[in-house]
């Protein structure tokens, strides 16, 4: 990958040669990863949105590259269940609410933890915040799960069209819709700003929804 530079971003979202570099690499690597699946036009164009719609957001630029890559590997995996080119028969869940920093956060790690790998878990915002919120990571840390290397990101067409099922938690019509979809509106306040102790009650219901809806897709828990 020559360069990712954009030519019309933003300062903050402005590209170091250290970066470009990092990106190049993490080209190269995705390329080696999706071979026979997708060729590196498509990997750099990817790359390329995925960088420019992380970067509105970006608190430290440093760390782009690093979320880049993730978002660009989800959706390139995203992409291939859409085209039948991966077929696993895995159920697949995506979490959203407003600023993947929350609700969602919490719900894709209660997922992720008891689906283990019978499920594809995945979570987006409408508007997604610069970080998870501290006081989700710290009461989810408390259950024995670590969201601490999640971060916000946007959803995209095609992590939606590749979901079975779609978790909304307050996204309100700007949340996507897409025919054939299973689609529920979990009613969960956003605990943004709040304590551990107002948080923790959110965390509890999310886990109680998060194993219904594990029973419902016949995926039985690891641990409970």
């Amino acid at each position: 990958m020559s360069s990712i530079r954009p030519d019309a971003a933003e300062p903050r979202a402005s590209v170091t040669i250290d970066q470009d570099a990092a990106l190049a690499t993490s080209a190269a690597r995705l390329a080696r990863e999706f071979e026979g699946t997708y060729g590196i036009e498509t990997i750099e164009r990817f790359m390329l949105t995925s960088y420019e719609q992380l970067a509105v957001n970006a608190k430290v630029a440093n760390y782009l590259p690093v979320l880049t890559e993730k978002f660009t590997r989800q959706r390139l995996r995203a992409l291939a269940r859409v085209e039948g080119l991966q077929v696993d028969n895995k159920p697949t869940v995506l979490f959203l609410c407003v600023h993947n920093a929350g609700r969602s956060q919490m719900a894709l790690g209660f997922f992720q933890h008891y689906a283990g790998e019978a499920g594809v878990g995945w979570s987006g915002g409408s508007e997604p915040g610069e970080s998870v919120n501290p006081v989700a990571i710290d009461v989810m840390a408390e259950k024995g799960i670590d969201i601490s290397g999640e971060y916000p990101k946007p959803w995209t067409d095609e992590v939606v069209k590749a979901a079975d099922v779609v978790i909304s938690m307050g996204c309100g019509d700007a949340c996507p819709v897409f025919p054939g979809k299973r689609y529920e509106e979990w009613v969960l306040d956003d605990p943004a700003g709040w304590t551990a102790d107002g948080v923790r009650p959110v965390r509890d219901e999310i886990e109680r929804r998060v194993l219904n809806l594990l029973d419902e897709l016949a995926i039985t828990p690891r641990t409970r």
